[in-house]
């Protein structure tokens, strides 16, 4: 058996790199959390995951929100190795476990944690044309689908899927909480951060605008409004996106 001993020298010089290290991690770590969870209001929680995007770490929001009968979240952690970890903390903090998951369209900043949602025994739910999408591409899917607007009681909440037309996405929908006048716009709705809409391939850029402007007509004045990237601390979200929409706008 081999024996080696670390000299002085060599016990500093691996102290100081220890050091460096630990304080580089931890610049990387503060700098870009893994996951951030903001308390928006009483039993509601704005939680934002990262991944890259046009190569920079970019945050996506989704909606969590506390129920006398369980947990309900809007669109799935972005970052996939934060399925385990957003459901172990509403768990550890609410004492409540994650019993519904409702996907707001098809891309992996919305659905990409299903599979592992469905394993852990939460109802997940998307639409007709969004599961459409997803087995074509071979996407995780909901295990219960959405035929048209849907409103759900989950304990004492109430809440209101609509689908408002293509923009984002051709398949993307909005949900909101009538008691709490809390729109989720998801990724149809832009922050007031974006001077752009964004990414658009999988979307309508000539219906943008008419979809936005339902949403704004069907749920006015709400108190919040949750896109699905950047801040969402400006209220304004809804106005900002349809004033770039109708730059596109078919006339």
């Amino acid at each position: 058996m081999k024996i080696f001993y670390l000299g002085k020298v060599t016990q500093c010089a691996l102290r100081f790199f220890l050091v460096v290290f630990s304080l580089v991690s931890l610049t990387t770590i503060c700098a870009q959390p893994p996951l951030e969870i903001k308390e928006l209001q009483k039993n509601f929680y704005v939680y934002t995951t990262f991944n890259t995007y046009q190569d920079k770490k970019f945050p996506a929001n989704g909606l969590y929100v506390v129920t006398s009968a369980g947990v309900i979240i809007i669109d799935t952690p972005w970052d996939t190795t934060q399925f385990s970890v957003l459901l172990d903390t509403i768990a550890s903090r609410h004492g409540l476990r994650a019993v519904m998951c409702i996907s707001t369209h098809f891309h992996e900043d919305r659905t990409g944690g299903l599979n592992y949602f469905n394993s852990a025994g939460l109802a997940t739910y998307s639409t007709i044309a969004t599961d459409v999408i997803i087995a074509e591409r071979g996407f995780p899917r909901a295990n219960h689908l959405m035929s048209r607007d849907t409103v759900f009681m989950v304990g004492d909440i109430q809440m209101e899927v609509f689908y408002p037309g293509p923009g984002h996405t051709l398949d993307n929908i909005v949900v909101w909480f009538p008691g709490e006048r809390i729109l989720y716009g998801g990724c149809l709705i832009k922050s007031t951060d974006d001077s752009t809409l964004g990414n658009t391939k999988d979307g309508n850029l000539q219906e943008y605008a008419a979809s936005v402007q339902r949403v704004k007509k069907r749920f006015p004045q709400p108190k919040w409004v949750i896109p699905g990237h950047q801040s969402w601390k400006d209220r304004r979200s809804v106005e900002h996106t349809l004033k770039m929409a109708k730059k596109y706008s078919t006339p």
